[in-house]
């Protein structure tokens, strides 16, 4: 038998929906920064720890393991036990992996801090959806999930140059120390706030079959094929290889790099609540991501490929690629949407899983594209790649924005209506 919802018996708490989705949402942001961190720090890593791209790439990509590899779990995990807890000592983990990344001497143990950030992280995004389904209307699901993702690149925004001063008025470990006291302030917001409207029943077995029922789905495959396409650029190019790849073709110093690159983010912060807006007022899905992904790809290969381009273009098209890439947040309201409410945050989940995927994908397969052009230079220590080589690692990002073009044709149009399968009663929000 499906396992069901068990609600919780309690009374409206009033304003805590909002602040729990405000928390949830703040985790996001908090987890960004995380995210992008590693691409401000580039330099200090590769001298302290005597590494190339490929390695650096892995280093900064361990993050995405354990974002990625724990977002199936992390699913499941949110349908069965409710968010109040996992949300808590989720950014617990990550301020954990903060000072372990920042007090660590070699390589191995940076490495394990990075997998904790991203293993704590994977609850945040999902966290927050999962708030927003739990206590709000569907009706504004999509339009809160792009919210809650705004949330997420005003991180990243915070996590370029802003960031990158700070390692600069200190040094990358002190940095690292202190954003670790921002994931306890998180749990500790958490804990007061965020309250289980309704948590599952049943023990392994129902979450293995939960999990069966949504990996046979077929258009969740192919809609997680889709979201990967969109995030490539902002995970390759923004989350780590831009800055380099800017002063190198401009000559920017890195601040400034950091700054034009911090636009994608800034893009993608104003494009997700518009497109999660955009495709509930239509009542349409499939031609809003399709846009989206289409002219994101369009974007970037001009951003990447056309030469001397002038300050402002180059800042107009940083931002329109993150802008139309937004579109992603399209995917997970069709996630939910082929999926009755028990199983939304696994459905959602593993198209989120596949999503960031791309991070661990595609930044050190980058690192390794740069590696084979590296023409033997160095400075102060660190390799120096041409522009050449990072032409060919940019190519990798869109062959994987086409075959996400080619994966939206066989997407179902869900018209903006859930899974008809009810869920159990339980209390009103």
């Amino acid at each position: 038998m499906p396992s069901k919802a068990m609600p919780i018996v309690q009374t409206r708490p009033g304003l805590l929906p909002s602040l729990a989705w405000a928390t949830a949402s703040l985790f996001f942001f908090y987890a960004w920064i995380m995210r992008v961190a590693p691409s401000v720090m580039v330099e200090e890593l590769m001298r302290d720890f005597a590494v190339g791209a490929g390695v650096l790439g892995n280093l900064s990509a361990a993050y995405f393991y354990g974002y990625a590899g724990m977002q199936i779990p992390v699913g499941l995990m949110l349908d069965r036990f409710g968010p109040r807890r996992l949300i808590s000592l989720a950014a617990l983990c990550c301020a954990g992996g903060c000072v372990l990344f920042a007090t660590g001497t070699t390589l191995t143990t940076v490495t394990a801090g990075r997998f904790l950030i991203g293993a704590g992280a994977a609850f945040s995004l999902v966290g927050s959806m999962v708030v927003a389904g739990q206590w709000f209307s569907p009706s504004r699901f999509a339009l809160l999930s792009g919210l809650a993702m705004a949330m997420g690149m005003a991180g990243g925004v915070f996590g370029q140059a802003p960031l990158r001063l700070a390692v600069e008025a200190t040094d990358w470990r002190t940095t690292n120390l202190s954003l670790a006291l921002g994931g306890v302030i998180i749990a500790v917001s958490a804990w007061l706030c965020v309250r289980d409207r309704w948590r599952g029943e049943g023990g392994a077995g129902e979450l293995l079959a939960n999990f069966a029922v949504v990996l046979k789905h077929r258009q969740t495959w192919l809609v997680a094929l889709a979201g990967l396409g969109t995030s490539g650029p902002l995970l390759g190019f923004a989350g780590l290889w831009g800055v380099p790849f800017l002063q190198v073709a401009y000559g920017l110093p890195r601040t400034e790099a950091a700054a034009f690159t911090s636009l994608l983010f800034v893009g993608w912060g104003v494009g997700a609540p518009l497109f999660g807006w955009l495709s509930d007022r239509i009542g349409r899905r499939r031609p809003v991501m399709t846009a989206g992904l289409l002219l994101e790809t369009a974007s970037l290969a001009a951003l990447v490929y056309v030469a001397n381009l002038p300050p402002v273009l180059l800042a107009s098209l940083c931002f329109l690629t993150g802008l139309f890439g937004s579109a992603q947040i399209v995917c997970f309201a069709i996630a939910k949407e082929n999926h009755p409410p028990r199983l939304a945050a696994t459905g959602i989940g593993f198209v989120n899983a596949m999503v960031t995927g791309a991070g661990a994908l595609f930044q050190p397969l980058m690192g390794l594209l740069l590696d084979l052009a590296w023409t033997g230079e160095t400075s102060a220590g660190a390799r120096v790649y041409d522009l050449a080589a990072y032409h060919l690692a940019f190519s990798s990002l869109l062959a994987v924005g086409i075959g996400g073009l080619l994966c939206l044709l066989a997407v179902r149009e869900t018209y903006c209506k859930p899974s008809l399968e009810p869920l159990p009663s339980s209390p009103g929000p």
